[in-house]
């Protein structure tokens, strides 16, 4: 399976840590006239990878490529998108066919979402150990 990569450009290094900068580019933001049709966004995100091993190879404002592996990715879109519809569809099916009251079961069925959203916050460092950068 492979890798997904980005290229970036070292804002920091600590003795744990290494942040790095990576523009993130929607596909029209290449385009030619991206600048008259306001749809085209770039955005800055700030990714924080292990210094162990390689700290004394790169310094501040170097070049690099941050990789993350490619099953690492597709289990962070089954957490973020995947789990949840089921969530939300099966509390909605389930509480519409106990004979609540559609209303009631929609906004139950977010409740259950926003429930799902908080367990997740919780356990964000846990998933933070488990989604880790690599320097290439």
């Amino acid at each position: 399976m492979s890798d997904v990569s980005h290229r970036g450009r070292i804002i920091g290094i600590t003795p744990e840590t290494t942040s790095v900068e990576i523009i993130s580019e929607s596909a029209c933001s290449a385009c030619h006239a991206a600048g008259l049709c306001g749809l085209a966004e770039a955005k800055v995100k700030v990714i924080e990878v292990p210094t162990v091993g390689w700290g004394k190879l790169h310094s501040v404002g170097d070049e690099v490529e941050v990789v993350l592996k490619a099953s690492m990715g597709h289990k962070a879109v089954w957490i973020a998108y995947v789990v949840p519809l089921f969530v939300l569809v099966g509390a909605l099916l389930g509480l519409v066919s106990a004979g609540v009251g559609e209303v009631v079961a929609g906004l139950s069925a977010i409740g259950a979402v926003a429930v799902y959203y908080g367990i997740v916050y919780l356990l964000r460092d846990t998933l933070r150990n488990e989604y880790i950068f690599t320097i290439k």
